[in-house]
């Protein structure tokens, strides 16, 4: 399985594209802003076919470019606990850039802790993983050891919890119970900057110490 990274939009969020080869479908978790004309070259680039997107967080920065990829058949995966933010994207416009284009984002499948998603006949876990924010979700493909964890931890940091919705104490037992837990060499897909592992994370993060 190929996995794309794309830093995009106005302040540096990470996109990941997925595919298994040339012709096939494709799975894109997160849709910054302004992401419209590279996720639709590298599509045209691999002869691809956007068929879902997966939704880590509804903070506008990991999914105000919905739009601009969004076509008809698209299943668009989020949960719950962030539906103020994907129906009324207007109550972020106070931490938002000014002139970002705010649309609802219409969730066609609503995902839980513990749900499991077929990606091409691979597992993938849904963890809820909340303190950033209430819905924020992790998706570990067990198989191809890595974990798109959204604003949940970065190398060296964690997620902001200081906007609404946001909590340390809940992130805190989210990195502890979901993402430490995991094998130490799994990969961290991270919503900004490199990505990092398990084992890093455990060893070198100053904000979260395993028990």
């Amino acid at each position: 399985m190929i996995v794309k990274k794309l830093e995009l939009g106005p302040i540096g969020t990470n996109a990941f594209l997925l595919w298994e080869n040339k012709g096939s479908e494709a799975i894109l978790i997160d849709a910054p802003p302004n992401c419209g004309e590279e996720i639709s070259k590298v599509l045209k680039e691999n002869d691809l076919t956007l068929s879902q997107i997966w939704l880590t967080h509804g903070h506008w920065d990991h999914m105000a470019g919905v739009k601009e990829v969004l076509s008809p058949g698209i299943k668009v995966i989020g949960h719950l606990a962030d539906e103020l933010m994907f129906n009324n994207p207007a109550v972020m416009s106070t931490f938002s850039i000014p002139g970002i284009d705010l649309q609802p984002v219409e969730i066609t499948q609503w995902v839980e802790d513990g749900d499991q998603l077929d990606l091409w006949g691979r597992t993938t876990y849904v963890f809820h993983c909340p303190g950033h924010c209430p819905g924020n979700v992790a998706f570990y493909l067990k198989s191809e050891k890595i974990c798109f964890v959204g604003d949940v931890i970065f190398a060296g940091s964690i997620g902001r919890t200081d906007l609404p919705g946001g909590d340390f104490a809940s992130l805190e037992a989210s990195i502890r119970n979901r993402i430490y837990t995991l094998p130490i060499d799994t990969e961290l897909a991270v919503g900004h900057g490199p990505n990092t592992t398990v084992g890093d994370e455990m060893r070198e993060n100053p904000y979260v110490r395993p028990l």
